[in-house]
């Protein structure tokens, strides 16, 4: 079964079957426009395999994973196996330096960048994806002793659900202004910070704060007319 293929703060992966259950019978198509790791939307496939899809995100890295994970799950696997083999062959220093060699390249390929993108997932500290003003990924290595980086089976089953996806890399006001009676838009946003220190939004360089959040509610009340 598809699930997750990167880890993703603040997941639902526990919630999801409970949600795809709420979920009317029918629907049209299914739009998640702040798709993270995507836990419902694969827990939706499991229940209704094929049901169409539209994901997008405001983060350009993510969105690229998924388009080579849907289009080219050969050559992405092909990747990740390798750099799963150095990587585990490598005593802690080693590990530690190949973590932050590939942190600091700039791949040319999109299956050499999701190959990155998903290894530093993997091995990055909590799994956290952050970034710097520059737009750079600035996660300190992580500590796991056996770490999957790889895992053909999961990569083949997720390409799989993501035919039936359009994947999109964009603002999710755009994405639910085009939202049509029958559709099912599940939101999932940077949570408003609970106090002036005790936050994250920084999943892309353009940071989530109030006015996306007052933005975000005016989305949902056009949505719910």
């Amino acid at each position: 079964m598809a699930r997750p293929f990167v880890k993703w703060a603040g997941g639902k992966a526990k919630l999801a079957p409970t949600i795809v259950a709420s979920m009317p019978v029918g629907l049209r198509r299914y739009v998640e426009p702040f798709v993270g790791a995507g836990a419902v939307f694969f827990a939706l496939d499991a229940e209704r395999p094929g049901t169409r899809a539209v994901l997008s995100d405001a983060n350009p890295d993510l969105i690229e994973a998924y388009t080579v994970l849907r289009d080219e799950p050969g050559a992405l696997s092909a990747r990740l196996a390798a750099l799963q083999e150095r990587y585990l062959a490598s005593d802690a220093e080693g590990r530690k330096a190949a973590y932050y060699e590939l942190r600091a390249e700039q791949p040319g390929s999109p299956v050499e960048r999701a190959a990155r993108f998903v290894f530093l997932n993997k091995t990055c500290y909590n799994g956290l994806f952050r970034v710097n003003a520059s737009g750079g990924f600035n996660v300190p290595h992580g500590r796991y002793k056996n770490p999957r980086i790889h895992d053909a089976a999961l990569i083949e089953e997720c390409s799989r659900a993501l035919q039936s996806a359009e994947v999109r890399l964009a603002d999710f006001g755009s994405v639910c202004a085009e939202a049509e009676p029958g559709d099912f838009v599940y939101l999932d946003p940077p949570y408003h910070p609970l106090t002036a220190t005790a936050n994250f939004t920084g999943y892309t360089r353009a940071d989530f704060g109030q006015a996306e959040q007052l933005r975000l509610r005016d989305t949902f009340e056009d949505l719910s007319r």
